[in-house]
C-alpha cells in the first residue's frame, strides 16, 4: 500500500493518506494542482473549517439574541454598572460561605 504523508511540523501533525484520498490530494497539488503541496492544501481545508466554525458560532449567538433585539424599547430594563458589579460580588461571597 502506497502512503502520502502530510507533515505540519509546527503542531507536529503527521496525517497519512492512501488510494482514492491520496489520488485527489495529488491533483489538487503539485505543478497540475492549485495548491503547491499537500500540506499547503490541508492547511487550506483546516482553515476553511475553522471559519466555518467561527461562523456557525456567530449564527448561533444573533439566534440567540434576536429576541431581545427584536422586543419593543419599553420591554427593556435600564441597568447600572455598580448596581450588577454590587450584586455579583454578593453572590459570590454567599457561594463561598
Amino acid at each position: 500500500m502506497v502512503w502520502m504523508e502530510v507533515f505540519l511540523m509546527a503542531e507536529g501533525v503527521n496525517v497519512r493518506f492512501s488510494g482514492e484520498l491520496q489520488r485527489f490530494i495529488q491533483e489538487r497539488t503539485g505543478d497540475t494542482g492549485v495548491y503547491a503541496s499537500a500540506s499547503e492544501y490541508i492547511r487550506d481545508l483546516v482553515r476553511r473549517d475553522y471559519e466555518r466554525e467561527e461562523q456557525r458560532k456567530w449564527l448561533w449567538l444573533r439566534h440567540e439574541l434576536s429576541p431581545g433585539m427584536k422586543a419593543p424599547e419599553p420591554e427593556f430594563e435600564t441597568l447600572e454598572v455598580e448596581s450588577l458589579l454590587e450584586e455579583f460580588k454578593s453572590q459570590r461571597a454567599n457561594r463561598g460561605s
